[in-house]
């Protein structure tokens, strides 16, 4: 199984940095950062192990849940594709489409 980090879900933990480093505790934000990406790997060997998005209630987009954060990622057959890492109380919504 392949992971891919999308652009966005760099941006998301660039910004946990970041966010850490500006108040004051950067070695907090690094060690949730690496935290995460060890979890990521979890998905190599079970990429079902994450529970389907209540928001979405769709079958391949999961979540890891690595406390506060959300890990939102597409199961795909041969592939995981990471979404975005989100603060556990946030909800999420899909952009509406303009037309």
């Amino acid at each position: 199984m392949k992971i891919f980090v999308s652009n966005s879900a760099y941006s998301d933990l660039a910004s946990i940095r970041e966010s850490y480093k500006d108040e004051g505790v950067p070695h907090i934000g690094n060690q949730f950062v690496t935290a995460i990406i060890e979890h990521l790997k979890t998905l190599i060997d079970n990429p079902n192990i994450g529970r389907v998005v209540p928001e979405f209630g769709e079958e391949r987009i999961r979540e890891l849940i690595h406390s506060p954060f959300r890990i939102v990622y597409l199961r795909e057959q041969e592939s995981v594709h990471v979404i975005r890492v989100w603060r556990s109380e946030r909800l999420l919504k899909l952009p509406k489409n303009e037309t």
